[in-house]
């Protein structure tokens, strides 16, 4: 299922969500084969987007599977060759970079859209393409130049370069959690991928301090070396950093979107930087669609799409009442539309 734009329609696809009027009547039902003058009636009726079936998976993604998929092989291929202090392979993730970066910039709509980003495992190569999608749409955000963008995609596919060079375990385990040898280790690696990378001169000193700094937070709480004056750059990356590994489980036990969410807003302006939080927040869907929540009305609910103007305000269907019985009919609730309705905590189905 994907979100097309009337505008795109060919004719002959099935919607796989009704078209809802704006007093939530079914225009038309889900299931329906798409006919020219259907197409026409949703243009004349100002309706831009509907839902349509495809073989992909359920989620509104920053890069297609497939995509995403060559550029984690890529990385994979690059950082499994690369041994310490040999690092002409590593060149070629300036280039990746820069291929990723724009990939998203070629679609202008990317950076305008809500995404259903999911908890997922802790592979290295997948977690540092995430980190540096999601890092380049914020960077994009805050209106930052292209190179420094381009310095922020080098830096997030370089950043755990470190991690190559430990022996412990520390996927899902929470860093306090870890004997005291193998949590100092594993605060060693931005040190190691720094001093792997220091004599590069393909690399700025901007992309190298990211890396070294990949885990200090604003007020001095991370590690190495507890800077405070952290540059704009590196606070991009640190909040994308920190986000990621919660929902995949580095050096932490893994948490959903919104409980990492929520951690990152806890520590608004102390560890992360609120102008940044917000522009992170602007593309990143609190409760992703397919998720079930239980609203403030006691009614359990499955979301069903997001709403760009409020990634906090998503579409509902209603799949069960206040006393736990199933819905026989559907019932559409826009918390755009149902202002007193609000999401008080995710549920399991």
């Amino acid at each position: 299922m994907k979100i097309c734009k009337v505008s795109q329609l060919k004719g002959g696809e099935v919607l796989a969500r009704a078209v809802l009027t704006e007093s939530y009547q079914v225009l038309l039902g889900e299931g329906t084969r798409l006919q020219p003058e259907y197409i026409n009636k949703l243009q004349q009726l100002g309706i831009e987007e509907v839902f349509v079936e495809t073989e992909d998976a359920e989620k509104i993604e920053i890069l297609r599977e497939e995509t995403e998929t060559q550029f984690k092989e890529k990385v994979r291929e690059i950082l499994e060759h690369h041994t310490y202090s040999h690092n002409q392979e590593l060149e070629q993730l300036a280039e990746t970079a820069d291929h990723l970066i724009s990939s998203i910039l070629k679609e202008e709509e990317l950076v305008e859209q809500v995404y259903d980003i999911r908890e997922r495992s802790s592979d290295l190569y997948e977690h540092s393409i995430s980190i540096c999608t999601l890092a380049v749409l914020t960077a994009l955000k805050l209106k930052m130049n292209r190179e420094m963008v381009h310095d922020i995609g080098v830096a997030c596919l370089l950043h755990d370069l470190g991690l190559r060079y430990l022996t412990i375990q520390y996927a899902n385990q929470p860093i306090e959690e870890l004997s005291k040898d193998a949590r100092n280790e594993f605060m060693k690696h931005p040190v190691y991928a720094y001093s792997a990378l220091k004599k590069e001169k393909w690399i700025s000193d901007d992309v190298k301090n990211m890396i070294l700094y990949h885990h200090e937070q604003m007020d001095g709480s991370g590690y190495p070396p507890h800077a405070r004056m952290l540059p704009l750059e590196s606070r991009v990356l640190n909040l994308c950093e920190a986000f990621d590994e919660m929902i995949c489980g580095i050096g932490c036990k893994r948490r959903k979107v919104y409980e990492a969410i929520e951690e990152l807003k806890k520590y608004r302006g102390i560890r992360y930087d609120g102008r940044i939080l917000d522009a992170f927040l602007e593309f990143t869907a609190v409760y992703p669609a397919g998720s079930f929540v239980l609203t403030n009305e006691g009614e359990t609910a499955l979301i069903i799409c997001q709403n760009k103007q409020s990634p906090d305000r998503p579409v509902l269907r209603i799949v069960k009442d206040k006393e736990g019985n199933s819905l026989t009919k559907e019932v559409i609730k826009d918390l755009l539309v149902f202002t007193d309705v609000f999401i008080e905590k995710a549920v399991e189905k």
